[in-house]
Parts: structure tokens; C-alpha cells; sequence
């Protein structure tokens, strides 16, 4: 079914597959998020002439969240990490080949990392930027009023997706605090839990058994 200006989740049995673990594994929020990732990521990449894989695509923007699921409650890694390997995983045992599945992978694991996807394959900078657009209105703009309204009432945000979206951030790595060092999603777990408390690099580095060592070369 095409949703706007050409725009369609792709109809191949890869890809219905990748619906129905994603459909089966992540809430009705995730799901709709997911799915509206893929389809601003090809409008973008349509309209800056991107080739792309859309199957690629695809299977980056629905399974790039799915880290936060109950799935992974046991996890300590980066929830991205786990939706990587999930992914790679799933294209390995239907044979497709390993560039592509490491297209796929850089894709999720790399979609909260600003300033690098945008440099790689247009599969990774697409899950970003489309990612992007839908939590947080990046490019909103760019869009047309007729893009935007056929995304949405194909796939709906409800009424208060912005809280419930950081509410589902929040639940997928409240148990695993020490995977947000260095990323955008410790602002999740401060915005939640006002007892939890953000790790410092310039107090790591302070801190570190170099910089009370005694084994400087002027010593030596």
C-alpha cells in the first residue's frame, strides 16, 4: 500500500517478516513509531536522491527501538547494540550478505549517535534522520501538510506520544544506567528518577589511577 508520493512499506517476504517480529515483540507505540521512521527516511531519502535499499532500510527502522522491549531486561548493554545484534541476527538466517547486514547494524546501533550516520551509507543516515523526525521534529519542515497527515493516519502517534515515548526510553535502560554514559539517553533516566546521577568524563579522567600515579616522565 502506497502511503504518500510513491512511498511504501515494502511488499516482499523479507519484509513481512520484519512486521511480524516486530509486530509481535513491541507495543502498538514502538510498533507505529518504527514503522513511521522507515517512512521519513524514505521520503528524505527520495528527495535528496538517495539509493537506498529499502528493504534495508526497512528492517533498520523497525527493529532500531526494539532493544527497549521486555525482551531485554536483563541486558547491560546499549539498547541500540541489542537491536543491532537482533537485527544482524535475523538477515544472517535469511542468507542475505554480510555488507548489507552491516549496513543494517551501523544503522541502529548508530541512530542516538549525532554528527557520524550522516558521513555512511544512506541506510545508517536515513535511520537517523527519520528517527529524528518522528521523537523529536527534526525536519518537520521539510515535509509536506499532506506528507505528514498520510504518515500519521496510516500509522498514528495517539494523543500524548511525546510522554509515552520517553516513558518506553525510560523503562528500556532504567536497569541499565551505565549504558547511557556518553550518549543523549541519560537524559531520559535524569528526566525520570531525580535520584539518578549523570557520570562525569573530566571527574573519570580526574579520578583515574593516572592522575595519581608517580610515573610521569620527569620522574623517571
Amino acid at each position: 500500500m502506497t502511503i504518500t508520493n510513491g512511498i511504501a512499506i515494502p511488499d516482499s517476504k523479507l519484509a513481512h517478516e520484519v512486521t511480524d517480529i516486530i509486530r509481535d515483540t513491541e507495543s502498538e507505540l514502538l510498533f507505529n513509531h518504527s514503522t513511521r521512521v522507515y517512512l521519513w527516511a524514505a521520503l528524505i531519502g527520495e528527495r535528496k536522491g538517495l539509493k537506498f535499499d529499502p528493504e534495508l532500510l526497512y528492517t533498520g527502522a523497525m527493529f532500531h527501538d526494539i532493544g527497549l522491549t521486555e525482551r531485554y531486561l536483563e541486558s547491560q548493554l546499549r539498547f541500540e547494540v541489542d537491536g543491532a545484534n537482533a537485527a544482524r541476527d535475523f538477515l544472517r538466517s535469511r542468507g542475505i550478505p554480510e555488507a548489507d547486514v552491516k549496513k543494517v547494524w551501523d544503522a541502529i546501533a548508530l541512530h542516538t549517535t549525532p554528527g557520524i550516520p550522516e558521513f555512511m551509507d544512506p541506510e545508517v543516515a536515513l535511520v537517523q534522520v527519520g528517527t529524528g523526525m518522528d521523537v523529536a521534529g527534526r525536519g518537520y519542515d521539510d515535509f509536506t501538510d499532506e506528507q505528514r497527515k498520510a504518515v500519521i493516519a496510516t500509522y498514528p502517534r495517539g494523543n500524548d506520544f511525546e510522554h509515552e515515548i520517553i516513558d518506553a526510553f525510560y523503562l528500556g535502560m532504567k536497569h541499565r544506567p551505565d549504558s547511557t554514559f556518553g550518549t543523549m539517553n541519560d537524559d531520559f533516566l535524569a528526566q525520570k528518577n531525580s535520584n539518578f546521577q549523570r557520570r562525569n568524563i573530566c571527574s573519570i579522567i580526574l579520578g583515574s589511577r593516572w592522575a595519581h600515579c608517580r610515573c610521569h616522565a620527569h620522574d623517571v
